[in-house]
């Protein structure tokens, strides 16, 4: 969607706190011995707590209030059972609906004392979202984004998982455009100001290649462990107005 008035803006902002607040009480939760689905219910609670509702439930049945994957588990990972170990990477994707308005982020975390190049490979999905949204101005292309993102991966070392993007975002999950994380030649959509749209780095240690586990789940490959940074931006003729931070 585009952000075009005020009352947009103020709808999108609120959906935008509910995903940060939630991703910030669960990363201080996300401990060796608790499960993915006591964080799932604590997202639930927070969402609750905010009249907000889980965006992949409402658009896609998804059997979970966010999608909470582990280790080689690139995204769509399902809440249950397993327990967190010491030295996992979670990744904590959580997608709120407020009033009819959509926000969505993800953040890897380190469950208590993590490799070091595991720490480094949060680092590189971190810093190539950085990269993705001092590319996003108007004026700018959606490619623009993917060649930032794919430059700085690449140059730490890891691999993009080229078949995953972000997308448009606002009155649902996915809107157009499809902002992938790799240079993709050819014509490319440009960024107009008010557009909203998610930036989402979702990366690995191995090669990038990504494989169906089940209905929901994407893995890597090559068992490799993967790290996923989003957030949701509007953009505008300078620096994206960050709604999830």
């Amino acid at each position: 969607m585009s952000a075009d008035t005020p009352e947009d803006l103020a709808g999108l902002r609120a959906a935008g706190r509910v995903v940060a607040q939630t991703i910030r009480e669960l990363r201080r939760l996300a401990r060796p011995g608790i499960t993915t689905a006591e964080l799932d219910a604590h997202a639930a609670r927070v969402f609750a707590a905010h009249g907000a509702r889980s965006g992949p439930q409402l658009d896609y049945d998804f059997p979970g209030t966010i999608c909470i994957s582990v280790g080689d588990e690139a995204v769509h990972g399902i809440p249950g059972r397993r327990r967190l170990r010491d030295g996992d990477l979670v990744k904590l994707d959580v997608t709120a609906e407020l009033d009819g308005f959509y926000a969505d982020a993800c953040r890897t975390v380190a469950v208590g004392k993590a490799k070091p190049s595991a720490l480094k490979l949060i680092g590189a999905a971190e810093s190539g979202l950085k990269r993705g949204m001092a590319a996003a101005t108007a004026g700018a292309t959606v490619n623009d984004i993917g060649i930032a993102v794919q430059g700085e991966v690449e140059r730490r070392g890891f691999s993009v998982c080229h078949a995953l993007s972000g997308h448009g975002i606002g009155r649902s999950i996915h809107e157009e455009p499809t902002v992938f994380n790799v240079d993709v030649p050819g014509p490319s959509p440009a960024l107009t100001e008010g557009l909203v749209i998610t930036i989402e780095p979702i990366i690995a240690a191995g090669d990038g290649e990504v494989v169906e586990d089940g209905e929901w789940i994407l893995r890597t490959g090559d068992g490799s462990l993967s790290a996923h940074a989003e957030h949701t931006i509007v953009i505008t003729d300078g620096a994206p107005l960050v709604l999830t931070a």
